[in-house]
């Protein structure tokens, strides 16, 4: 996979999954009691189906992709984003983790 972050409507199959999500959304956070809150490295949806309700969401990191479907829209604005994304993850990941970011 070139780039950490996958462009939004880049179809792919989990390790151990066996229905393909699509790319919704970056950098999502779960919801729950402190001990099960957790930031994901993307917001996905069942494909085909799209978004039905949104208990049918699904969060999940990029070494969770088992497989690239099909690539998202590429262009530079896409580009300039995973940019900011890769350079900004790791410290906005902490201060979830710290509490800073609720």
């Amino acid at each position: 996979m070139r780039d950490k972050y996958l462009p939004i409507g880049t179809v792919v199959l989990l390790k151990g999954g066996e229905k393909k999500v699509m790319i919704t959304s970056y950098l999502i956070f779960s919801n729950g009691d402190d001990s099960e809150k957790k930031m994901y490295d993307y917001g996905g949806c069942a494909f085909p189906e799209g978004i039905i309700e949104s208990n049918y969401a699904v969060g999940f990191n990029h070494d969770q992709i088992e497989k690239v479907i099909h690539i998202g829209y590429v262009n530079d604005e896409q580009k300039g984003l995973n940019d900011i994304l890769c350079e900004t993850a790791d410290e906005i990941r902490h201060k979830f983790e710290s509490g800073e970011l609720q």
